[in-house]
């Protein structure tokens, strides 16, 4: 509740708080949650563990002394027996370090005890605990065998001692074997728990590297995206604002005003078309967290407006388009973007008038697309950019592949697989 007590008392001015001020309470975990985080927790990582027990065998040492005096008086310890029982309960303050070698000493200690024939009952307690610890710390076929060794011995001992005191033992043996059985059944529950949170934290970081995956990969789409929409649009305005400038500076006299109207037209053009994609992608940037609307994909049908575009820029395009299928959303894109790439690098590196043939065809299972120029290609030398890393990226995106390069006869030449079918692990 946000609303206590504490509204009544006075400040340290002497007033009062507002009734309506809110207080953070700090709420303790309950009695039955701690209990159950004990039961949970492995006791060889419980914190203060050695503190614990030595509290423990303090309590078991004067719950063994009150059983001792209190019961079978006629076997009450003398000083040996008061000195080995007290000694059997020293041993345990260690028994999560060591269990085996705390269930050994405590056995050296009690089976003279025993022998001697002081008060059974008395180190029973310990006993349990011993062997408990022995049973949730081990594994099972260790516990059974300790159980049957222990049992085997305490009944020679008790044999030697009185007959009658062996099938007591015997008969109470149910005792023993159920305080074996209590710390297995609780190891195999505390091994199912932490195989839970095990499970859980390795969802957890699973859904974490999913999520900086996705995040990885929407920023290189991004990346693609913006470089291939700036170096298109950048190079067709440079490319018009050329063609006006050379027609402005050519014949002022005789100046073609339609030419110059129609560059400035396409430039303007040109800008809008730029600005309306980049508007796109910075929607997606600015998205709160990871979204899988990223609006509509670019496509086949906008392959005739990239020709368009480049024969203004000056290029002889020739398209030769077959594709009897509609290719996958993501792969249209992809195709889209190859060539968008492919025909923005002819226009800048294979000279003036470069001629370029473009073909996209469908086979069974892939869709090839290929861009081939006669220019001279880029300049030797030059600084190497993004263009045919995005392009191979594009690619590999759909499961596809792209081999770039400079043809035998001359010019360049751009080629692409891209399948069809698109499979799980593709994008």
């Amino acid at each position: 509740m946000t609303r206590s007590l504490l509204g009544a008392l006075p400040s340290r001015k002497g007033a009062f708080l507002p009734e309506d001020d809110t207080v953070q309470e700090t709420t303790s975990p309950r009695l039955g949650d701690r209990i159950m985080a004990a039961v949970n927790r492995d006791p060889r990582t419980a914190p203060h563990g050695t503190r614990n027990d030595a509290l423990l065998a303090v309590v078991l040492a004067v719950a063994a002394g009150c059983v001792a005096l209190f019961t079978d008086e006629a076997r009450r310890p003398d000083v040996l027996g008061w000195t080995l029982l007290l000694a059997a309960h020293v041993p345990i303050v260690w028994r999560r370090r060591r269990p085996m070698l705390v269930l050994a000493a405590l056995v050296a200690l009690i089976v003279p005890y025993h022998a001697l024939d002081n008060n059974h009952l008395a180190p029973t307690p310990v006993a349990y605990v011993a062997l408990y610890t022995v049973a949730v710390t081990g594994r099972p076929l260790r516990t059974v065998l300790t159980g049957v060794t222990v049992l085997g011995l305490s009944t020679s001992v008790m044999l030697t001692v009185s007959t009658h005191q062996a099938v007591e033992l015997l008969r109470i043996s149910g005792w023993i074997i159920a305080v074996l059985f209590c710390g297995i059944d609780v190891r195999y529950y505390r091994q199912y728990v932490a195989s839970i949170v095990e499970r859980a934290v390795r969802a957890e970081r699973t859904r974490e590297e999913e999520a900086r995956r996705r995040v990885a990969e929407e920023r290189l789409r991004i990346a693609r995206d913006l470089h291939d929409l700036l170096a298109h649009s950048i190079t067709l305005i440079g490319v018009q604002t050329s063609v006006a400038a050379h027609v402005l500076a050519a014949d002022p006299e005789r100046l073609d005003r339609e030419a110059v109207a129609k560059s400035l037209d396409d430039i303007a053009e040109t800008c809008r078309t730029a600005r309306g994609e980049l508007r796109t992608t910075l929607e997606v940037l600015r998205e709160h967290g990871l979204s899988d609307t990223r609006g509509p994909l670019p496509g086949l049908d906008g392959l005739p407006d990239l020709v368009a575009a480049a024969r203004l820029s000056g290029a002889r395009v020739e398209q030769d388009l077959r594709i009897r299928t509609d290719p996958p959303p993501a792969v249209g894109a992809a195709a889209y973007r190859i060539v968008q790439e492919a025909l923005t690098n002819a226009v800048r590196h294979a000279g003036p008038e470069p001629a370029v043939r473009l073909r996209l065809y469908d086979e069974p299972g892939a869709l090839r697309v290929s861009v081939t120029d006669d220019g001279t290609g880029p300049t030797p030398g030059g600084t190497p950019g993004f263009g045919l890393v995005g392009m191979r990226e594009r690619a590999r995106s759909v499961g596809g592949t792209l081999d770039a390069g400079p043809r035998p006869d001359g010019g360049f030449e751009v080629m692409a697989a891209l399948p069809l079918t698109m499979g799980e692990g593709t994008v």
